[in-house]
Order: C-alpha cells, then sequence, then structure tokens
C-alpha cells in the first residue's frame, strides 16, 4: 500500500512516496523547485500531476504547507484555500489529510474552515519524526530558507509558537537558509583591506554563494535560482559576491571575496545559535533541561551542528544518519507517515533519493 506525504513550500515542493508491505516500509523522496511567486500558482497543479502520475495507487496523502506566505497570495488564508483545493483536485480520489499546528492530521474540510490551523504547520510534522527517535529532544531543521527549531518533551511538541509570526518572536523560527537568503540579510557591513566596508542592498548574492564559495555546498547542490540567473558555479559565486560591495573580480581578488564569504558564513551561524539560544534558554529556565538535539535540512551539517555546539549543546545527532535524503525533507515524510496511521520504526526506514 502506497502513501505520499507532501511540504507545498513556496519555493520548494517537496514529496515522499511510503511504500508498505507486509510491515516494512520503503519511502523514495523526490524534491522540485517551484518558485511560485515567479512561475505562478497554476503551476502548483501541473507539478502535483507530475507527482501523482508517479505514485501509483495511493491509499492516503498527509499534506503539509509553507506556500501560503508566497506574495502570490493575498492572504495566508487565501494561500491556504488555494493548495488545499488544487491537492483536493489533483488527488480527488485519494483520501488527504492535513497536518495542524496542535500536530495532528485534520480533513481537507476542516482545514479550510480554520486555515490558519495548518498554515505553516511542517514544523509539527518535523517534531512528530524527531518524537519517534527521541521523547524529549530539539530537531533543527535548515532549509534553503529558514530554520526552524523544535523542542519536544515526553514525546510532545513543546513549542511555543503556533504561527510564524509567534514563532519568530520566540526564535523556534530564523528566517535565515542555506541557499536562498539575501547575504544584504545577514551583514550590513563586511571586512576588505583592513577595515569594514558596507555592503550595498541589492539581490547580487545569496546565501548559496556563501557556501558553495566555502565549500559547504556543491554545485549541484545549489538547487534555486541564483540571484544574477547565472549558473551555479564557484567562479559564478565569486563574481555575484563581489558585487555585494559594489564590485567585481577586476577590482578585488579572489582571497579578498573568499574572507568576506567566512565573515557572513559566521553572521549567519550567530543568527542561528542566538534562535537555538533563547529556545534552550526557556527549556533550562522553564523544565531545567538541556535536550539533546537532531540536525536536518541541507544547512544541518555547516550550520545547524556549529549552531548548536556554539551554545554548549553537547549531544547533536544527524538525521541524515537515520533517514539518508528524507532528512531534507523531514516534514513530507513525517506528513506522509502520520497519514499511514501505522506505528513506523522510523530507525530501519528505507529511504532512496528519487522515484522509479
Amino acid at each position: 500500500m502506497n502513501y505520499l506525504g507532501l511540504d507545498v513550500g513556496g519555493a520548494n515542493l517537496k514529496a515522499v512516496l511510503i511504500e508498505l508491505s507486509k510491515g516494512i516500509a520503503k519511502a523514495y523522496t523526490r524534491s522540485l523547485y517551484l518558485p511560485l511567486w515567479k512561475v505562478g500558482k497554476e503551476k502548483l497543479m501541473e507539478a502535483l500531476n507530475e507527482l501523482a502520475s508517479k505514485a501509483g495507487e495511493l491509499k492516503a496523502v498527509g499534506l503539509t504547507m509553507t506556500a501560503e506566505l508566497s506574495d502570490v497570495y493575498w492572504c495566508k488564508r487565501e494561500g491556504v484555500h488555494h493548495v488545499l483545493n488544487t491537492v483536493e483536485r489533483c488527488f480527488k480520489d485519494t483520501e488527504v489529510k492535513v497536518v495542524s499546528v496542535k500536530g495532528k492530521l485534520v480533513s481537507v474540510e476542516d482545514a479550510k474552515k480554520h486555515p490558519l490551523e495548518v498554515a505553516a504547520a511542517n514544523w509539527a510534522a518535523t517534531g512528530w519524526v524527531a518524537s519517534k527517535l527521541e521523547k524529549t529532544c530539539v530537531v533543527v531543521d535548515v532549509g534553503s530558507t529558514t530554520t526552524s527549531i523544535v523542542p519536544v518533551i515526553e514525546g510532545e511538541l513543546a513549542v511555543k509558537g503556533l504561527n510564524d509570526l509567534e514563532k519568530l518572536m520566540c526564535g523556534e523560527l530564523v528566517y535565515t537558509g542555506a541557499l536562498r537568503t539575501n547575504v544584504a540579510a545577514i551583514v550590513d557591513k563586511v571586512p576588505l583591506r583592513g577595515g569594514l566596508i558596507r555592503v550595498s542592498s541589492e539581490l547580487f548574492a545569496t546565501s548559496g554563494d556563501v557556501h558553495l564559495i566555502l565549500g559547504h555546498i556543491r554545485e549541484h547542490e545549489y538547487t534555486v535560482d541564483t540571484a544574477d540567473g547565472r549558473e551555479a558555479t564557484r567562479r559564478e559565486a565569486l563574481a555575484r559576491l563581489a558585487r555585494v560591495v559594489c564590485a567585481d573580480l577586476e577590482l578585488i581578488s579572489e582571497e579578498e571575496v573568499i574572507s568576506m564569504a567566512s565573515f557572513i558564513y559566521h553572521r549567519q551561524l550567530e543568527a542561528v545559535a542566538e534562535g537555538l539560544l533563547q529556545v534552550y534558554s526557556r527549556l533550562r529556565t522553564e523544565k531545567n533541561i538541556t535536550p539533546p538535539a537532531y540536525t536536518a535540512g541541507i544547512g544541518a551539517k555547516f550550520l545547524a551542528e556549529p549552531a548548536l555546539r556554539k551554545i554548549g549543546v553537547e549531544r547533536v545527532f544527524s538525521l541524515s544518519e537515520v533517514i539518508g535524503a528524507a532528512s531534507r525533507m523531514v516534514p513530507a515524510l513525517g506528513a506522509g507517515l502520520m497519514a499511514t496511521g501505522i506505528e513506523v520504526d522510523i530507525k530501519h526506514l528505507e529511504v532512496v533519493e528519487g522515484w522509479v
């Protein structure tokens, strides 16, 4: 029996196909770059149809989303309804269950009645997965765009914020990611020739350029649009970052650009650590605990892990060592597993990157 987990984002559509056979679970991952603000919200149906055509017969679909924040929609309510209606039309013969901010699955009908209870609830699916590995922990998911920090205590979500606004306030959401963050949103100055130089506020370079230059990611992992539309190569990344200070590779050296990249990286690391410290300080004060952490997402190794070490968390584990490629799309995995209604041993889940 097959189940599908969907995480419909404003920039990426992530899916995990779960195959259950004789008590054994196998998961296939798929990610599509789908910038709705650029290609139009109508393209969501086209992308979902492509996934559906390769998913086979499905028992149920588990859905979570963050696309409602995209400025292609007037408000979150409109975005939630569009995603729900599109998924419902695409999988019209399959039961669709939606992840809520309470960490439960609700019907599409209930989700439409209470759209803000399913808006940006993907963190709840992430926390659900983590709770199956350790009853008390914090999962830190650094994606292409944002960093989500989800505390779990005694197997239950222990978050303070239930929406993006509240999460930004309490540190559970840090709006910085491994690929899409504008460099000008990370720093306002960078070191150059013995001093600090102000950066331009244009979208000349993104965090993906920084991490490609520093070797944190490889070219094929740069899966989003570049700021200038040119190739995702290290050479082009160096040129983009030079442009942040209104220069080019004829005006400043490669070594100077690398130094800028290192400075930007450490500022981004500090931003993630600041959110983590806010969450962990609350847990230490209110619960007198310092839970172990699980890292996920494309930035797990070079942003989540060092930020956790920076604030003194000693027990840090990588979800990639448990669920492989699915660690970069934990919400989709969680939504799919929740939709099965069956207790699956995640530690023994076989994960395959890509669908046949």
